[in-house]
């Protein structure tokens, strides 16, 4: 892998920081964290800048650099991330391209890309979270569509979205992980009730959602029936191989304002804090290193994340609380306040790090059996 910038890329930062010089000063402020329609409305509006200005697509279509340095650029400048828009531009965006039909590609990836539609996740259940294979929500055929009963939980931005990436059990006699399908469920249909759900932090972008009998295309189904598991797998390595890249630019900021922040308060003549501060320095360049390369082998192995998304998503998402511990002992209460509700909220937020996308346990287990080969555990087995 070749981690030197060409001429060409080059020249893409240049015109990028320009870009982003020029219209960041221009955007209208963020709406209050808990304005979710004036939310979707400011993301969807910057997505639409990005999309209108040629960068809508880089998500998908860029070379890994060109991508890394989107990334890397926006990130410095403070431009605004995804938001509402990350399920699908991150999550169900890339698996339609890799695996709708043409038509499926024609109908949704554009308005995704134009920040014309949200999309929201509909794939964990209250009793099968890390165990997704466990679901129980119900598909069943009735002519040209499929009906669908059961529950969600920890449905991300349900509550402004158009469509929802679902995971629905079509064969209820087949093995767990072989009855299942992939379906795009419009969020408009009848049936459909969402129950915000409040977090630790105060926010709600997570919702209980309750099908009763809701009618989905059979045309929506993305891949076969009953390969939605692996179709599911596809939608799993974006999210933990690439969909965290630009949070791992925004842990590299924070920590250089952290030691910034150290060396102007006399914070930094505590040689244990200066060491935990050099430890994640080593930690997050590297886990940047692991970006550049999986980010590189998604684009050789057809866009793609293979399962180094488990190692990346592994140890960063125990990087990221050791990160907001050590600024919680560089701030103290005091100079946490003083920074602000945001820092208050990303050190909340860490916490759920070890659970979201894959708890650290499942991501330990795919490690061991798919990179080192290792055979899985007896039930009730050690």
């Amino acid at each position: 892998m070749d981690l030197t910038y060409t001429d060409e890329e080059e020249v893409f930062r240049a015109r990028l920081r320009e870009w982003l010089g020029g219209v960041l000063p221009t955007l209208p402020p963020k709406p209050s964290p808990d304005d979710w329609p004036g939310r979707r409305t400011y993301d969807m509006g910057w997505q639409r800048r990005l999309y209108d200005a040629g960068y809508g697509d880089v998500h998908w279509d860029a070379s890994p650099t060109k991508r890394l340095i989107f990334l890397e650029e926006t990130e410095k400048a403070g431009a605004p991330y995804v938001g509402a828009n990350f399920v699908g531009l991150l999550h169900a965006g890339p698996t339609i391209a890799a695996e709708g039909s043409p038509e499926q590609r024609d109908r949704w990836l554009a308005p995704i890309l134009r920040g014309d539609e949200v999309w929201c996740q509909g794939f964990s259940e209250p009793d099968a979270g890390s165990d997704l294979a466990s679901l129980r929500t119900r598909a069943w055929r009735d002519g040209d569509d499929y009906v669908v009963s059961g529950s969600k939980i920890w449905t991300s931005h349900a509550e402004v979205a158009d469509w929802c990436e679902l995971l629905v059990r079509t064969d209820a006699d087949a093995a767990k992980h072989k009855g299942i399908s992939w379906l795009a469920m419009p969020m408009d249909a009848p049936g459909i009730t969402v129950r915000p759900l409040r977090t630790l932090a105060g926010s709600t972008e997570f919702a209980e959602m309750f099908l009763d009998e809701v009618r989905v295309p059979v045309g929506n189904r993305v891949g076969a029936e009953n390969d939605g598991w692996r179709v599911t797998m596809v939608t799993l390595s974006f999210e933990r191989g690439t969909a965290f890249v630009g949070e791992v630019v925004a842990c590299r900021r924070v920590l250089g304002e952290l030691a910034a922040h150290a060396r102007k308060t006399g914070r930094w003549d505590d040689a244990v804090l200066r060491r935990e501060l050099a430890l994640l320095s080593a930690e997050f360049s590297a886990l940047w290193r692991l970006t550049q390369w999986n980010v590189s082998e998604a684009q050789a192995t057809g866009g793609v994340p293979g399962v180094g998304g488990s190692v990346f998503k592994l140890r960063y998402s125990h990087a990221r609380q050791r990160l907001y511990d050590v600024a919680a002992q560089v701030l103290g209460a005091a100079g946490a306040l003083d920074i602000g509700q945001q820092w208050t909220l990303d050190r909340l937020s860490s916490l759920s790090y070890t659970i979201a996308a894959g708890t650290s346990q499942i991501q330990r287990n795919i490690v061991a059996e798919r990179i080192l080969g290792l055979p899985k555990s007896s039930k009730g087995g050690r």
